[in-house]
């Protein structure tokens, strides 16, 4: 399909998982009433809580088998956002994100390769590789919708991640956050709006929104950026799904024009990265 609609879902997750999975099926029957073929999720988006809560299996967990129903329902792709998956090696969980296909099939399963271990401007500091473990794979699939990537929240400020996924071929690359407001209101837009300019590649970042207990607010404004950089939607400040059209002739016709990724001197740099 090389035009539709997606809905960029985002949402106000507490710990409450049970009612944060069902907002999230009424927020999908939402975007498909609005003529969405394909729906994202923010990180984290089943709960957030104190660590209280056990990671979940993939695919046979609560969350992604109920995410499987409603994509088999709905007939639609489904981005489910990001959730903690076991990890059987350890008692550190991964942070992973996986996409359904209208089967409710899992065609791409990533970890965050980045965890999210910094400062904040007002001295907090932060460890999320204490209880996350990375991942340890750069994760692209070629589908019906176009070749689609993935990244988690802080993986946006890793530029090579996502030129690594522009050369395997992505054009819509999926950045579910929970990003902070400190570092949001600064950064979030910036980076998003760069990394579709420099890639030639639609950006489809659904947020989270909202005071989490424990945590600073959650910064929002979800949004998907075209490969020219056009913000094409944004979100409200408030939990909802915002609508946006993907179209891949436009993305070819952008990619023709500035063949960043054609025109690129691999030869001298990527030996010295090497």
């Amino acid at each position: 399909m090389r035009k539709y609609q997606i809905g960029v879902i985002q949402m106000d997750t507490r710990d409450n998982k049970e009612e944060n999975l069902k907002a999230a099926c009424a927020f999908i029957d939402e975007a498909v009433a609005k003529g969405a073929k394909m729906v994202s999720f923010p990180e984290v988006f089943n709960v957030i809580d104190m660590g209280q809560e056990p990671p979940e299996e993939i695919p046979s967990g609560p969350t992604i088998s109920l995410m499987a129903e409603k994509a088999r329902a709905h007939g639609i792709w489904i981005h489910c956002g990001s959730i903690s998956e076991v990890n059987p090696q350890g008692d550190r969980r991964f942070n992973t994100t996986v996409m359904l296909n209208p089967k409710g099939e899992v065609v791409a399963k990533y970890r965050k390769l980045h965890t999210f271990d910094i400062t904040m401007p007002d001295g907090t500091e932060t460890h999320e590789s204490h209880r996350v473990k990375p991942g340890d794979q750069i994760v692209t699939v070629q589908t019906d919708m176009g070749h689609l990537g993935f990244a988690i929240c802080y993986d946006i400020r890793f530029p090579e991640l996502f030129r690594a996924m522009a050369l395997q071929g992505a054009q819509i690359i999926f950045t579910p956050a929970n990003f902070t407001t400190p570092t949001g209101k600064d950064h979030w837009e910036t980076i998003l709006k760069t990394r579709a300019v420099e890639n030639g590649c639609y950006i489809v970042a659904a947020g989270q929104i909202g005071k989490k207990r424990g945590k600073s607010d959650s910064f929002g404004a979800s949004l998907v950026v075209d490969p020219w950089g056009t913000i094409v939607t944004k979100a409200r400040e408030t939990a909802c799904v915002t609508m946006a059209e993907i179209d891949l002739d436009y993305l070819d016709q952008i990619r023709s024009r500035l063949p960043m990724l054609v025109n690129r001197r691999g030869d001298v740099y990527d030996t010295i990265i090497k």
